[in-house]
């Protein structure tokens, strides 16, 4: 059975650019980004009280959200998380 909803991804070309707009003009609470290899991303998360927005960018030329941004130069939705009790 599906849980809450713990966050939505958001693939983005410039995580910078994107942690200002989330953090200046909306004034939401923004982490600090985390370099994560094993997945080739970095990430930060937006706080938006009963769930969290998580910006991701490409961390290397192999990244799959490299991939997904040659097809989305834009950015966009990558994935759902949702917590569940037994996957």
């Amino acid at each position: 059975m599906l849980g809450r909803l713990n966050h939505v991804a958001l693939a983005v070309p410039d995580l910078t650019a994107a942690v200002a707009a989330y953090r200046n003009t909306l004034g939401a609470e923004v982490t600090a980004p985390q370099a994560l290899p094993e997945h080739g991303v970095t990430v930060v998360f937006v706080n938006v009280g009963n769930t969290k927005v998580e910006l991701l960018e490409p961390l290397g030329e192999g990244s799959p959200i490299a991939a997904f941004l040659e097809k989305n130069p834009s950015g966009g939705m990558h994935h759902l998380c949702y917590e569940v009790d037994d996957i």
